[in-house]
């Protein structure tokens, strides 16, 4: 089976799901997610640097209770994780994103849902009768950007994520070998086509079950019926390079409940972002997607913690592959993790249950390595 109990009891580590989830969905999908810019570099840097770092073992403490809970913007987390805003992540499974977010629910931790997510925000909150939080691509449309920050209190979103390090995506060399892009036409669609037809399980699923196979949150703007092509040309059209710390000052005359600021990864960044509205950030290089050669998350946080002296939360992305990585960016200091790539292999290796086996395991991990580490709460 591709999800039920018996692949959760074979599958033991967020390795084993991205071995999993690359057999079962077609290759230029796994290489989208999989993928960073250039030479992969930043990439590479975001998981060994934060590998390195080494974790104090005590011993002879009292951790027969473990508290992994946490308080972040007003929210109560049941461990110091948040589905990242993953684009594109819903093919991974049918309706992924709505999948994904009853599993966090589950576990009672937050996803923010991208801009560039297959199901629409409407349809994520329908299906779990609570709203994600929502993230944000500043595009040239600024009555998009009010469009959909409005949509986002409609619905209920609980906070609002600015993503800013993506005046101008990345070149991603995978994506063109894959005729994901640079590939138009019949030669590009043919070679996507054998790809599916690699993986049956996948087209039937997503591909003839799954539809519509769009941009949820953006059908309004480039329509309904429009291919993925029409939605990935809107989207290179529209990023805005012009944007400035005015228009996170806009964002934040826009939205009244907690903004948090993705993508920062220098201190007077921080502190820009501080001083223009933010209530929280995240050190983050777009997990190695778009500046190849730029810090990893895990160099760049305890400067970033030294300057901000801990006026707000700060939270990390980029790296995580276990539950000890989850306490190795704690213990630099973040109030919380971002994890990406991870929920996304789960879905594609097994829809809901594989991001609920993915949470799990990542919740064991870090349970045990507060153990070891002689450390009984977060704090």
């Amino acid at each position: 089976g591709d999800g039920g109990e018996g692949q959760a009891v074979k599958l033991a580590s967020i390795a084993d799901y991205r071995a999993a989830s690359r057999r079962r969905v077609p290759r230029f999908l796994f290489d989208y997610t999989d993928g960073g810019s250039y030479a992969e570099q930043t990439l590479a840097a975001n998981v060994a640097d934060l590998a390195a770092i080494q974790l104090d073992q005590r011993v002879l403490v009292d951790v027969s209770r473990i508290e992994t809970r946490v308080k972040l913007l007003g929210q109560a987390l049941s461990m110091p994780v948040v589905l990242a805003p993953v684009g594109l992540g819903g093919l991974h499974a049918r309706r992924g994103e709505v999948q994904a977010w009853r599993a966090a629910r589950a576990v009672g931790i937050p996803m923010a849902l991208s801009t560039v997510s297959v199901c629409s925000l409407q349809e994520v909150t329908q299906g779990a009768g609570a709203a994600p939080w929502f993230q944000l691509y500043l595009t040239k449309d600024k009555a998009a950007n009010e469009a959909m920050i409005a949509t986002a209190r409609e619905q209920g979103c609980p906070t609002l994520v600015l993503t800013v390090d993506l005046p101008t995506p990345g070149a991603r060399y995978r994506d063109v070998r894959s005729s994901l892009t640079g590939a138009p036409g019949l030669a590009g669609w043919l070679h996507r086509a054998a790809q599916v037809a690699a993986r049956p399980g996948w087209a039937v699923d997503v591909g003839l079950m799954g539809g519509p196979i769009a941009m949820g949150n953006l059908t309004g703007l480039v329509g309904a019926k429009a291919p993925l092509s029409d939605y990935l040309g809107w989207i290179a059209r529209n990023f805005d390079a012009s944007a400035d710390w005015d228009r996170l000052a806009w964002v934040r005359s826009q939205w009244p409940g907690p903004l948090i600021v993705k993508g920062i990864l220098h201190p007077d960044d921080a502190a820009l972002a501080v001083q223009h509205g933010a209530d929280a950030i995240v050190v983050s290089n777009h997990g190695g997607r778009q500046l190849d050669g730029a810090i990893s998350a895990a160099r760049a946080l305890p400067a970033i913690m030294d300057r901000l002296g801990g006026c707000i939360p700060v939270m990390a992305d980029g790296g995580v592959r276990s539950g000890l990585d989850v306490l190795r960016y704690v213990s630099l200091g973040a109030a919380a993790v971002m994890i990406g790539r991870p929920w996304v292999w789960g879905l594609g290796a097994g829809g809901q249950a594989g991001v609920a086996h993915v949470l799990q395991l990542l919740r064991a991990e870090l349970e045990t390595a507060m153990a070891l580490t002689g450390r009984t709460r977060l704090a």
